[in-house]
């Protein structure tokens, strides 16, 4: 079965875990690592055959050009991770609106002539934040031209992440709703990070911290579950996540530094473990027959 890869290039200290120690106006300031670690995820990926889906955050799209033209370069599919990586339940609807175009702007300036009408199919909210508050994103993210969303984790959050009464995408209180991939009123599809059942909850088990925490037999029994009941898993790590000599932030509370530092240098190690072991394709391949015009 393909599963789905998906990667959110983002800078190692656009992370949430970073929001109070590193604001917005100090990033330009900061050392940019990006285009080096996701250059070393194009370089992993052409190793194996495998594609991803990159979900590229506008902000990076305007300073560097070149790496979003040498993902699409290399096969793989270009997505929108928004432009500020400001969490949408923060946002008016009319804020997340602009970011969301500004950020669409900006990939397809990057992308000069190849930025064709199957250029930016899907989006992605920074740290899957479309929640019960700001189900009105959806809409929004429709009516921007997108024809699938992976912002929903299906599991429930202290910050209000919607309910899911099925592992795979089924949400509470959302008509037209299916197993795993969700299709909402509007058309638009749900295609949530996997996740699996257990105790009566559903636990995410295919990002990139529970890849760096857990042993690499624990996401790799997922997947195969998830397989074996007939679904595609779906996949999620950033290039920070396979640097483990980026520079320390000051001023990081202690629980985010772990989380945000731990096990990064078997990043890349437990992906490629990962890719000798399951076939991996971008989200437009994975889900072609739900996303066909």
């Amino acid at each position: 079965m393909l599963n789905a890869l998906t990667i959110d290039v983002e800078e190692h200290f656009q992370a949430h875990a970073f929001a109070s120690a590193v604001p917005p106006s100090t990033w330009d300031a900061q050392e940019s690592r990006v285009v080096a670690s996701t250059r070393r995820l194009l370089a992993l990926l052409a190793a194996h055959g495998a594609r991803a889906t990159f979900f590229v955050l506008g902000w990076v799209a305007d300073r560097h050009p070149a790496l979003v033209r040498d993902i699409l370069a290399a096969g793989h599919e270009i997505g929108s991770h928004g432009y500020a990586h400001e969490l949408v339940y923060r946002q008016s609807r009319d804020e997340f609106a602009d970011d969301l175009a500004r950020a669409s702007a900006a990939i397809r300036r990057a992308l000069g002539p190849a930025a064709n009408g199957d250029v930016l199919l899907g989006y992605r909210a920074p740290a899957f934040s479309v929640t019960d508050d700001a189900r009105w994103a959806l809409e929004v993210v429709r009516a921007h031209g997108f024809r699938y969303d992976s912002s929903v984790v299906p599991v429930v959050a202290r910050d209000g992440a919607m309910n899911a009464a099925l592992r795979g995408g089924k949400r509470r209180g959302l008509a037209g709703v299916g197993r795993f991939a969700a299709r909402h009123g509007s058309g638009l599809w749900e295609i949530p990070p996997s996740t699996v059942t257990l105790g009566g909850r559903n636990w995410p088990v295919a990002g990139g911290g529970y890849l760096r925490l857990l042993p690499l037999f624990v996401t790799r029994s997922a997947i195969r579950r998830i397989n074996a009941e007939g679904h595609p898993a779906v996949v999620y790590l950033h290039p920070w996540e396979v640097d483990a000599e980026q520079p320390a932030v000051a001023g990081v509370p202690a629980l985010a530094r772990f989380r945000h530092g731990v096990n990064l240098h078997r990043t890349e190690g437990r992906l490629r473990g990962l890719l000798e072991t399951f076939r991996f394709g971008a989200m437009r391949d994975v889900f072609a027959e739900q996303l066909r015009p």
